[in-house]
């Protein structure tokens, strides 16, 4: 019989979600947390559930008690300190994001060489992956919006509508959204040109996250879009039974 089960990539701005039923993925979609009603039609009570959370006490809250109402206990996921060949070289490997963690599972399913693993979403991670499957490390920096918000924030006159991305903008919209880009493509070719030199091989660029497309159109190392990449790691580590 073909188990049903619901994965659920809770991040800071968006659920993201999937149902997987029989080895394949059945229905998916990605919501806002001020609109649920999407994700509450798929809400069957007793189905299986799984959990990847990195979203605010408010947001989890709120998901756990839809779950509730719903008849629906779900298994929350955090990072270990290994699962199959991935190794977590953290401290304290709980302390590395669950989101990072799936991401890092997926990449390996999908690549055995090195990896560069990009999430371009409220932050910004690039987290590399060794060809043995060991986590060599990994940035956070500020993503999109909040690199935005800092500038508003913390400057007076470039609280301006968004603009585009240009080689030598001329108007100060420009120029921030420009700068931005700038700044996310800097980090990742910096990783990707380390874990190059680490590996003596090109890597992989596997990338995610709501704003990737805002910066993979100006990335000058090859990369591929991969939107549901932390829902493919929770997929795996639910298959394998794991969870907290």
């Amino acid at each position: 019989m073909n188990e049903r089960r619901l994965l659920i990539d809770a991040g800071n701005s968006r659920l993201k979600w999937a149902v997987a039923e029989g080895g394949r993925w059945r229905d998916q979609g990605n919501n806002d947390y001020s609109d649920l009603s999407c994700f509450m039609q798929r809400l069957a009570p007793g189905m299986d559930c799984v959990i990847a959370s990195v979203a605010r006490a408010g947001h989890e809250r709120r998901l756990a008690a839809l779950l509730e109402a719903s008849g629906i206990v779900p298994r929350w996921l955090t990072a270990e300190a290994g699962f199959a060949d991935v190794k977590n070289t953290y401290a304290d490997p709980r302390q590395l994001g669950v989101d990072r963690w799936m991401g890092l599972i997926a990449a390996r399913q999908r690549t055995r060489s090195p990896v560069l693993v990009v999430s371009v979403g409220t932050a910004m991670t690039v987290d590399a992956l060794a060809a043995d499957g060991v986590f060599l490390g990994g940035l956070i920096v500020p993503g999109v919006s909040l690199m935005q918000q800092a500038l508003r924030q913390g400057t007076a006159r470039v609280a301006v509508p968004a603009g585009g991305c240009r080689t030598f903008p001329r108007n100060t919209a420009d120029a921030v959204q420009s700068g931005i880009v700038a700044a996310l493509c800097g980090a990742i070719q910096q990783q990707y040109a380390h874990l190059a030199e680490a590996a003596a091989a090109p890597p992989h660029c596997l990338m995610t996250g709501g704003d990737a497309g805002k910066v993979l159109p100006h990335l000058k190392v090859s990369a591929e879009h991969v939107p549901a990449l932390v829902l493919e790691g929770i997929d795996r580590v639910a298959r394998e039974g794991l969870s907290r």
